[in-house]
């Protein structure tokens, strides 16, 4: 069996196993299928080189019945070509408002401007929400269009997890140290150290800060090359599980000031990696501190996106990722993940495909966040309401509970 087979072999097998996990039923479920109007836009920004579908996903889509239409060129930087979405089954199209005519919207980067103007009410937008590209007049301007809004970040799964973070983590953190690693090089003006260590020479020193998936795997990926590993967070139990998860002997400790400052003095790679609490992340890394590191030492801010865990952190680009400030290299991408876009275009099939399909099952959109608690987290923007309310006080916005809209529809 090729690849491919064998991939749409998986998917179908994933999506017919969802029915066998138990079901929250708040609602009388419909079971009548339904089909879906799948649109995917081209994204605007030159940082943004993921799409959400690949090919295969499209074809296991089409065949039970739903409609996908993709904009020309939207696959290519994914490398994915219009030919194979074609013979996918989509329907390709040569402008974003024919795209967006679809029922949901399935994008990467938020609309811009431009590309808000095309949502019509009743559409339902399923994006991600960078938090530190977010403002107040892109959530009035979605609310005005009256259209349900989904957060990749928020979406959870039926035992709480957070498959599309979790997927997106993965990805960053086993990239994050070969990104160090660059910038250590004299190539890259660096320190001229290698990642690691060997014999006879004392292992680069690596600081971690935060506990969770990104950490765990870049803290994989700097043992594996014999690094010196330090590993920070305020919660004890996560740096339980993290010394658990990785299986190595690796130095762990709860943020404390002193102890932290002396670490990243010392330090040639400083990770930052804590994940955003009520709408941002903590700064835990002062511009003092930073002003006492080592010359030409690396910091990558993974948690940029939501602000950042360092003061001195500044969105960066692609096309020009890093800057320097008191000597030390800032690596400030935004969506590292996107530097490995097939592999990550892959990963969001591979959780996108089995709750499309479940959708289309259960009647569409409304039903699948009415009848699961789970996949109702994701919704922040719901029929001109916003809906959630960490980022309704981050705004200070009216916030509707998406409860009391579920109350009203029995």
């Amino acid at each position: 069996m090729g690849s491919s087979e064998q991939y749409k072999t998986e998917m179908e097998g994933l999506a017919r196993q969802s029915a066998l996990y138990p079901k929250e039923a708040l609602l009388a479920v419909k079971t009548d299928r339904h089909s879906l109007f799948i649109g995917l836009p081209k994204e605007i920004s030159s940082q943004e080189n993921r799409i959400c579908l690949t090919p295969e996903a499209v074809d296991i889509l089409v065949r039970n019945g739903h409609r996908v239409v993709i904009e020309t060129g939207a696959g290519e930087a994914s490398k994915f070509s219009d030919h194979e979405y074609s013979d996918a089954g989509a329907g390709i199209v040569y402008s974003a408002p024919e795209v967006f005519q679809a029922d949901i919207i399935l994008k990467v980067d938020p609309p811009v401007k431009k590309e808000m103007d095309y949502l019509k009410p009743g559409k339902t937008l399923i994006s991600a929400l960078p938090m530190a590209k977010v403002s107040a007049d892109y959530l009035k301007a979605l609310n005005t269009r009256k259209v349900t809004a989904i957060a990749f970040e928020l979406i959870q799964d039926k035992v709480g997890g957070m498959p599309v973070v979790r997927a997106m983590s993965e990805i960053a953190g086993s990239t994050v140290m070969l990104i160090a690693a660059e910038y250590l090089s004299s190539v890259n003006d660096g320190r001229g150290v290698i990642l690691g260590g060997i014999t006879g020479v004392p292992p680069t020193k690596v600081v971690i800060l935060g506990a969770g998936t990104v950490a765990e795997y870049a803290a994989r990926t700097a043992l594996g090359l014999g690094a010196e590993v330090k590993i920070f967070d305020k919660n004890i139990y996560k740096l339980r599980r993290i010394k658990y998860a990785i299986g190595q002997q690796a130095y762990t400790s709860t943020i404390d000031t002193p102890i932290l400052r002396d670490a990243i003095s010392r330090a040639d790679v400083v990770i930052g990696a804590i994940r955003a609490e009520e709408g941002g992340s903590p700064t835990v890394v002062t511009e003092e501190m930073v002003s006492a590191m080592q010359p030409n030492a690396v910091i990558v801010d993974v948690s940029i996106d939501q602000g950042g865990c360092f003061e001195t952190s500044e969105i960066t680009t692609h096309k020009n990722p890093t800057f320097q400030k008191f000597g030390v290299t800032h690596y400030c991408v935004p969506n590292i993940a996107s530097r490995v876009a097939r592999t990550a275009s892959t990963a969001f099939s591979h959780i996108f495909t089995p709750f499309l399909l479940q959708t289309g099952t259960l009647g569409g959109i409304e039903e699948m966040v009415f009848t699961n608690k789970w996949f109702m987290k994701g919704v922040y923007s719901y029929k001109g309401s916003l809906t959630n309310a960490p980022i309704a006080r981050k705004f200070d916005m009216p916030y509707k509970d998406l409860n009391l809209f579920m109350a009203a529809r029995l």
